[in-house]
């Protein structure tokens, strides 16, 4: 019959010790393939982390154009508590807006107030020099809203206390 010399190696009978090899190898490779598995997941976790934490995929727009804003002089800040009215608590700084908007000159007022649950919303009211009232809404706090910044914009605001911009 044939001889080993005549048997082409792929069908020789494997001994202990070839298997020995091939576990060894394929553990190996298993070693390599894990290791390399781990390191995409680990590539892929930190994409998505630099990705959330900033790099501009998935910022808010209106926060940015809030943060980029060139600012007005302040007319300060006001706190509100529950079913306080701006009006009454905020006469100081609603005549610091009607002084600008008189004068032409732009200014910014910060009020913050809680939503009927409690959770707390921040509105920038800026009056531009061109007699504009743009009203930035931070509602990333509000768990019961989108979590997000709104943006809304009048002209001609006649009185600053009763804003009903549109949307």
């Amino acid at each position: 019959m044939f001889s080993v010399g005549d048997v082409p190696d792929q069908l020789r009978r494997v001994g202990p010790a070839d298997l020995a090899q091939t576990t060894v190898e394929s553990s190996t490779r298993s070693r390599r393939v894990a290791a390399v598995s781990a390191r995409a997941r680990l590539v892929a976790i930190a994409a998505t982390t630099l990705l959330a934490g900033g790099c501009g995929t998935l910022d808010d727009p209106v926060k940015d154009r809030w943060e980029s804003r060139t600012e007005f002089s302040s007319c300060g800040e006001v706190s509100l508590a529950q079913g306080e009215e701006m009006q009454k608590q905020a006469v100081r700084e609603i005549a610091c807006l009607r002084r600008a908007l008189k004068s032409g000159n732009g200014a910014e007022l910060k009020v913050a107030s809680p939503t009927v649950e409690g959770d707390p919303i921040r509105e920038y009211y800026r009056l531009t020099p061109r007699a504009t009232l743009e009203v930035y809404t931070d509602g990333t706090v509000d768990r019961y809203s989108d979590q997000k910044w709104s943006f809304a914009e009048c002209y001609t605001p006649e009185w600053l206390a009763e804003i009903s911009c549109d949307q």
